[in-house]
């Protein structure tokens, strides 16, 4: 089995880095009214002005696992929107392991070395500092093969370890708007720009189509400029409240008038903020993790601050660090629930109350296990790593948010090395079983748990092949695309594919899975020809989604009815080749997607620095509203 590449927290030499440059105001020239030279990363090129040629069908990808090698072929499965095979009989039975007691992981070893509970990955390889690959603007085109979906999961874990950021980017959440009973600081959870999280029943839909769903940009903030000598850094986290529109910029996070774009507040940081948790609670209060400083040539810095920001006042109302034995923890995750912000990391998770600050629980060095990441909203998720490197199993449990006291635990098979919470109410995680998945998806199966039993209810088979979900089960565990969850269904993009007919365009679409039984519904929401739906998240009963658009129109945001399917266009986007250039560069599976209210968000997750390479107009952020 193929080592996966090295985590965040130990940051390979870089090069040098200066003083950072003044970020750039919000403004611009208006896209509704003036052309401009295309938006986005080099390798993007402008969308086309004359439809693309007739797709070539690729041949089967071969499998590729979750972590770089070369993999056996790939399974094939039936046909979009057909229920699946139902799942092998004793999948998943709990193993003989058990864990240590709750909040107290092993210490690793130093920096580089292996810890006791096994080998580790090596750390310290120095890695040239690479953007994600974006893909070409226009709704057309396969997915990419297996070779590049490697590539790509190559280049993504490098800008991690260089960004200390994300290589996915939130959408707008998942759940319907069923409130948490937990307080939450002073408030309950929600999800990002919407209701809060929840599975059981569903409740009255918020967005409604506006009378003209013809929507203008609202405002747009230029990139801004990388420190010397720094090619990418990370700008993960966007959020939003009635009022504020919240976007990190580099070491900074802006609140901006949802409507003018003009600005509000400002929180400057000493570093970059590498991860930052998409939910919000009632009282829009928010966390991140972040360096203690700007990165230097000859100290890159690790994420070893966790601080949760007001979004309404525009404060930083506290920080904290945790120590896993003598050595400060660097965070790969952070998440809220139940008025708790809980981290976790290779060295293990640690949790604060939100009101106050105070520590709840960090790493023990005498444990066996440990906690490296945690899946927050509704409940409280830890996913908890045991044995040794080549043995490695994990638990999935459901944890009370102030004690940390195990509710109910799910033990994986031994040998699934990652997973991802998918969600928490009703739980849900993606493994890449086997690493089976062949596309660099991190996802091969979905596994539904009950939260209080901890007994697995489904397991669903989700070929890479097939279905277009994505997680990030080493990292970001929280971090999926592609997907959502609300009236205990599972909401699935599945692959681009052939229209079909004498059309060579290409489409997809949404199918739904019940979690009680594993099987498809029959359920299915077509993106149309040369478009591409993606679930965004629930609204009520209702599921949000996004459709990127073709070369010639603007994306869309549709509201799906949870039970009749029938799409509803909330908006649509200008059709202009200036606008279209900037929003198909805003990819779904990496940037930050929000849509609540009227208003849609688009924002990257990296500032780039190609200025000696492309003349063009760069942009953090694109607004769009219905009137």
């Amino acid at each position: 089995m193929t080592q996966p590449p090295p985590p965040p927290n130990q940051p390979p030499q870089q090069p040098g880095f200066g003083p950072p440059q003044p970020p750039s105001t919000p403004g611009g020239p208006d896209l509704n009214k003036a052309p401009e030279p295309g938006y986005g990363y080099p390798q993007a090129p402008a969308a086309p002005q004359t439809p693309p040629a007739a797709p070539q069908t690729p041949a089967t990808p071969p499998a590729a696992p979750q972590t770089p090698a070369t993999p056996p072929a790939a399974p094939q499965g039936p046909g979009y929107g057909y229920p699946q095979q139902p799942p092998a009989a004793g999948y998943g039975y709990p193993g003989q392991q058990q864990p240590g007691p709750y909040g107290q992981p092993q210490q690793p070893g130093a920096y580089g070395q292996p810890g006791p509970y096994g080998q580790q990955p090596g750390y310290g390889y120095p890695q040239p500092p690479t953007m994600p690959m974006q893909p070409q603007p226009g709704g057309g085109g396969k997915k990419f093969n297996a070779q590049a979906a490697i590539i790509v999961s190559a280049v993504v874990a490098i800008a991690l370890i260089v960004g200390g950021g994300v290589w996915y980017a939130s959408s707008s959440g998942k759940g319907d708007d069923k409130k948490n009973t937990a307080n939450s600081g002073d408030g309950k959870n929600k999800t990002n720009g919407g209701g809060g999280e929840g599975g059981g029943g569903s409740s009255e839909a918020k967005e409604k189509a506006p009378a003209d769903t013809k929507s203008k940009v609202l405002f747009q903030v230029p990139a801004p400029k990388t420190p010397k000598d720094v090619t990418t850094i990370s700008t993960s986290g966007s959020w939003l409240t009635d009022t504020v529109y919240a976007k990190s910029g580099i070491a900074e996070i802006v609140g901006y008038d949802r409507a003018k774009g003009t600005e509000k507040w400002k929180i400057e940081l000493p570093g970059p903020v590498c991860e930052a948790t998409h939910r919000v609670t009632e009282d829009n209060k928010t966390a991140i993790t972040f360096k203690p400083a700007m990165p230097t040539k000859g100290n890159p810095q690790s994420c070893t601050q966790v601080a949760v920001i007001d979004l309404e006042a525009g404060k930083e109302l506290w920080t904290k660090t945790a120590k896993s034995g003598t050595t400060p923890i660097s965070f790969n995750n952070v998440t809220i629930s139940g008025g708790t912000v809980a981290a976790g990391s290779t060295s293990g998770g640690a949790a604060w109350e939100i009101a106050s600050g105070e520590q709840l629980w960090a790493p023990k060095t005498s444990d066996s296990c440990y906690d490296s990441g945690y899946g927050g909203g509704e409940k409280l998720v830890a996913v908890r790593k045991c044995g040794s490197y080549d043995q490695r199993q994990l638990h999935i449990q459901n944890i009370d948010p102030k004690s940390g006291k195990v509710i109910s635990e799910y033990k994986m098979d031994e040998g699934i090395e990652y997973a991802a919470v998918v969600s928490t109410d009703p739980l849900v995680v993606a493994a890449d079983v086997n690493e089976s998945a062949g596309d660099g998806s991190g996802i091969s199966d979905f596994f539904s748990i009950d939260g209080k039993t901890g007994k697995l209810r489904a397991r669903i088979s989700a070929p890479g092949d097939e279905f277009g979900a994505r997680c990030d089960g080493i990292y970001k565990l929280e971090k999926c695309s592609g997907l959502a969850v609300g009236d205990d269904r599972l909401y699935i993009a599945t692959e681009e594919h052939e229209a079909g007919g004498e059309s060579y365009s290409q489409t997809n679409e949404i199918v739904a899975f019940d979690l009680a039984t594993g099987k498809q519904t029959g359920q299915r929401a077509d993106a149309g020809e040369d478009y591409t739906i993606v679930p965004l998240r629930m609204d009520g009963g209702n599921l949000l989604a996004y459709k990127r658009p073709p070369y010639d129109k603007g994306g869309q945001i549709v509201s799906i009815d949870g039970g009749t399917f029938k799409q509803t266009t909330l908006m649509e986007n200008p059709a202009t080749e200036t606008v279209r250039d900037v929003e198909t560069r805003m990819s779904p599976e990496y940037s930050e997607i929000l849509f609540s209210q009227g208003g849609l968000y688009m924002s990257d997750i990296y500032a780039s620095d190609f200025s000696s390479a492309s003349d063009e107009k760069e942009y953090l952020v694109i607004a769009f509203g219905t009137s």
